[in-house]
């Protein structure tokens, strides 16, 4: 960026963050990938962690549920798996690994491949409301150890993230699948545990469209053209952080 181009960034940067806290929201909800950072760090880790050693230690047993979920992931590609089907598997499918050796391989992967990828402008934001008493609360339907590495850059407390789940015991996580905020799932998630109407909500996808709805002020935020689209019919709030633009 040269040095007009900062001119002209930072007072968009900082009008946007100012009409945001200028809301006062007392409760904001987030969606993460494509939101908070470039890419889908759940999509991303789980291609990660079939190759690496140190998740799945048995290499026969990681080889045969590689080759399963791999197939399982392109019939999702194609549509024969639906959406909150495709996120399920993709953390049930560590039913009984240690959930210290995946919060680790969930960090070493975040701290790798996507600390770089998050956006400044949504990492201050984040940190200012915070820091005026908003509760943040992070809704993704990526597993919860990559969302709990993630949120980490941010500030946001474990017990604030509603991310794809599975119960754990003793340590062990199991196959016994608690959630998948997706699509509606996001509300629904909001609204058993968080129990508080949403000021504002944060989303770049369709599948953050309810969500979107349920807030008093909703914005799309590098938003899909399917979203962008969508956000203009309904008025909510668009905004590119740098770097971002746009899609034609």
């Amino acid at each position: 960026m040269n040095a007009a181009e900062a001119e002209a960034f930072l007072p968009v940067t900082n009008e946007f963050l100012e009409s945001v806290l200028r809301l006062e929201p007392r409760v904001a909800a987030f969606d993460c990938d494509g939101t908070l950072w470039s890419g889908d760090a759940g999509e991303r880790f789980f291609d990660w962690e079939l190759r690496e050693d140190d998740v799945f230690p048995d290499s026969l047993s990681r080889g045969k549920l590689s080759r399963t979920m791999r197939e399982r992931y392109a019939a999702y590609k194609r549509g024969e798996v639906e959406e909150d089907t495709m996120c399920g598997e993709m953390v049930t499918m560590h039913g009984g690994i240690s959930e210290l050796s995946l919060m680790a391989a969930a960090e070493r992967f975040f701290d790798s491949f996507f600390v770089a990828q998050i956006f400044p402008e949504m990492r201050e934001l984040v940190r200012r409301l915070q820091e005026n008493g908003c509760a943040v609360w992070a809704v993704s339907s990526s597993n919860e150890w990559v969302i709990r590495a993630g949120m980490k850059h941010f500030g946001v407390p474990e017990s604030r993230i509603l991310a794809a789940t599975v119960a754990v015991d003793d340590g062990i996580a199991t196959d016994r699948l608690i959630r998948v905020p997706s699509g509606a799932g996001k509300p629904i998630a909001l609204r058993e545990v968080v129990k508080k109407e949403i000021d504002a909500a944060f989303g770049n996808s369709r599948w953050d469209t309810e969500m979107l709805a349920m807030a008093k002020h909703a914005v799309a935020v590098n938003p899909n053209p399917d979203l962008e689209s969508a956000a203009r019919e309904r008025g909510w709030r668009i905004f590119f952080p740098e770097g971002v633009g746009p899609r034609s």
